[in-house]
């Protein structure tokens, strides 16, 4: 099975595709992830990546949908996960072609609503503990008060510099502008299944599991 998930920045899709992985034996295909790995895999495409980073350029499509083909020819396991591909129409029907070109198929697309304003009164209230990753929020999960992380014990709170009010809305306009019309293109394939991203994280994680188990 393979499936996309859909959301604008903070909905969730990583902790989503992180449980997937977990639960279903998936494959997680990160386009960052991707990119950092084929940088230092020694590998021609890894070769054209590093170059193309070195020089400051703006990946190409091309060179994603690369990546991505080396993937689907290796390990398959419960499937493949993509997580940050497609961002455009342009590359969802690239990545249609590609599918079809290697015999998969795109089983569910998965979007993650989210209200923009709850949105962003939770991803603002975000931190994490430097020693482990644990994830705290301000207002749903404060950070201890002890002031130590109650997983690992570490003191090291961390932000991220992007995640305040300014900055989280400008990545929604890009979310906008670019990515959501995917959800049109995807639905109008029959292909779209929408969740309350914002709902608790065992109650997305059960909506997308009976999406995924029609």
């Amino acid at each position: 099975m393979n499936i996309i998930l859909l959301g604008p920045p903070g909905a969730g899709k990583g902790t989503q595709a992180h449980h997937l992985v977990q639960s279903r034996d998936m494959i997680q295909l990160s386009t960052g992830d991707m990119l950092r790995a084929a940088k230092d895999s020694g590998s021609e495409m890894g070769r054209i990546v590093a170059d193309v980073m070195a020089r400051g350029d703006l990946v190409t499509d091309d060179i994603v949908i690369g990546l991505i083909r080396e993937q689907l020819q290796g390990a398959q396991k419960g499937g493949f996960i993509f997580d940050g591909f497609p961002r455009t129409l342009a590359q969802a029907d690239a990545l249609a072609d590609l599918l079809e070109e290697t015999g998969e198929t795109l089983d569910a697309v998965i979007e993650l609503r989210v209200d923009d304003e709850a949105l962003v009164e939770r991803i603002t209230a975000r931190s994490t503990c430097g020693g482990c990753g644990e994830v705290y929020n301000d207002i749903t999960k404060p950070w201890p008060a002890d002031g130590k992380c109650a997983k690992c014990g570490s003191t090291d709170v961390k932000r991220r510099a992007d995640d305040n009010e300014d900055a989280l809305r400008n990545r929604l306009m890009e979310y906008y502008k670019k990515t959501s019309p995917l959800i049109g293109y995807y639905y109008a394939h029959g292909q779209l299944t929408s969740v309350d991203g914002l709902a608790e994280i065992d109650a997305v994680q059960a909506a997308i599991a009976e999406a995924l188990d029609k």
